[in-house]
């Protein structure tokens, strides 16, 4: 049993026309298409399982660049949940200096500062970690 991810898909992609798309190659045991929980549209890309590892391959061969629905299809073997890729794009927003500019620093309550983002995660890297006062 080999699951196919099918990226790039034209947003008004149906389920059975993926069954047309892979039937030539082999029987298709399930497809899971991905759906936004709040528009209800689909998202895009979707899940197909092949039982027969060869056919799956044939299927995968054949149909990663073709056009469909005006978009060129990615078709590749699917990774289980857990063994995901690296991380996509930067997290970090701000940038650097952590979004505070040149001078890094500064507090924006007037004289002394304050609140939570006073001291940055940064200034402490390198430090050992302090342990923790138990909660009584």
């Amino acid at each position: 049993m080999k699951s196919l991810f099918v990226g790039n898909m034209n947003f008004q992609t149906t389920e059975s026309d993926l069954r047309e798309l892979f039937a030539p190659f082999g029987q298709v045991t399930r497809i899971h298409m991905a759906m936004d929980r709040e528009t209800g549209r689909a998202r895009g890309f979707a899940f197909v399982e092949m039982p027969n590892d060869a056919e799956a391959t044939q299927a995968m061969t054949a149909l990663d660049g073709k056009e469909v629905g005006g978009r060129n299809l990615k078709v590749n073997e699917a990774r289980p949940k857990g063994e995901s890729g690296p991380p996509r794009g930067p997290r970090n927003f701000n940038g650097p200096s952590g979004g505070r500019g040149p001078s890094g620093g500064g507090g924006g309550r007037g004289k002394g500062g304050g609140g939570r983002d006073r001291f940055s995660n940064e200034d402490y890297r390198d430090s050992a970690r302090q342990p923790r006062e138990p909660r009584w």
